[in-house]
């Protein structure tokens, strides 16, 4: 079984903790960020399955953020979270990539569907990249 590595982004402690605590319980294996900045500075260090990505930060907000891990790692999932969402926001994450959007607080079984759909949809792509590669060699070599 793969092992299944999230980030989680948020400047509120007790929403770290929060997220951290439930998603080890459910097998995650998870790192914390506080802010937009850190998660940049350490979004590289692991193939993150998936980020939780706090909308409003100081600093370095979760749209600029999305946008910075997007354009790196295009296969991660970032679903976005937000306790003051306007339709404009949700819009404008989903345009940058953002798998979801959710309102905090955001019911936990919700959040942990998202996570384990967009872990999914992760696994899904790497799969079909590394099928092409075995074609792309299988040919090369006149199999």
């Amino acid at each position: 079984m793969m092992t299944k590595e999230i980030l989680v982004v948020d400047d509120e402690a007790a929403m770290r903790e929060a997220l951290y605590d439930w998603l080890k319980e459910d097998g995650y294996e998870v790192d914390l960020a506080e802010s937009g900045k850190d998660a940049i500075a350490i979004a590289g260090e692991k193939s993150w399955d998936v980020i939780l990505l706090d909308l409003k930060m100081p600093g370095m907000d979760g749209i600029e953020t999305l946008k910075k891990i997007k354009s790196a790692y295009p296969l991660t999932e970032v679903v976005m979270l937000t306790a003051h969402a306007t339709v404009e926001s949700a819009i404008e994450g989903m345009r940058f990539g953002a798998f979801d959007y959710l309102m905090k607080p955001c019911d936990m079984e919700q959040l942990m569907g998202k996570v384990n759909e967009a872990t999914r949809k992760k696994h899904g792509h790497e799969e079909k990249i590394r099928e092409a590669h075995v074609k792309e060699i299988i040919s090369k070599r006149g199999f």
